[in-house]
């Protein structure tokens, strides 16, 4: 937090206010860090995959295989455009596509082995350099992360991370 943030929170601390500017700052600075940190963890892959399609790979990873129709809305674009993204991995070997034997007029996705070891191996860097950042925090800040975040994951609908499923808990 720079010395304006940790200012601006101990002013609305220190009144007894609730400075959601404040917040919003902070949140805005650590979604800034967490975006550079997802761009680097996709280095060793940017040539097969870019973040778009890695984010159809983690939906697939947290939710099984899914409709397309599905795909759509949980990356909130056009059944055209998921359509494409998925035509690109399926090329790329990282999904397979095939059409839904109870209902033929639907498209169905599902991880292939690879795509599940790309998922892997970006998921594992980004936990690697997210341990690096929090070993230089105090345990006290530390367990003030922890609330925040789960205050601000559950407020925002996302389904926690255990390490059984790093990526989140699957729906299937």
């Amino acid at each position: 937090m720079s010395d304006h943030q940790a200012n601006r929170a101990n002013r609305a601390d220190a009144d007894g206010e609730d400075d959601p500017s404040a917040v919003i700052s902070a949140v805005l600075t650590g979604s800034r860090l967490l975006v550079a940190i997802a761009a680097r963890s996709l280095g060793a892959v940017e040539d097969r995959i870019t973040l778009p399609q890695f984010r159809m790979l983690v939906i697939l990873t947290s939710h099984g295989e899914t409709k397309l129709v599905t795909m759509a809305e949980r990356l909130n674009v056009n059944p055209s455009t998921a359509m494409r993204m998925a035509d690109r991995l399926a090329a790329s070997r990282l999904v397979v596509r095939e059409v839904n034997p109870r209902n033929r007029r639907e498209t169905l996705m599902r991880l292939t082995p690879e795509g599940r070891r790309i998922v892997d191996e970006v998921t594992a860097r980004r936990r690697e350099e997210i341990a690096g950042i929090v070993s230089r925090m105090s345990a006290e800040q530390r367990h003030a992360l922890i609330s925040a975040m789960t205050a601000f994951n559950e407020a925002g609908g996302e389904p926690p991370v255990d390490d059984a499923h790093p990526l989140g808990r699957p729906d299937v």
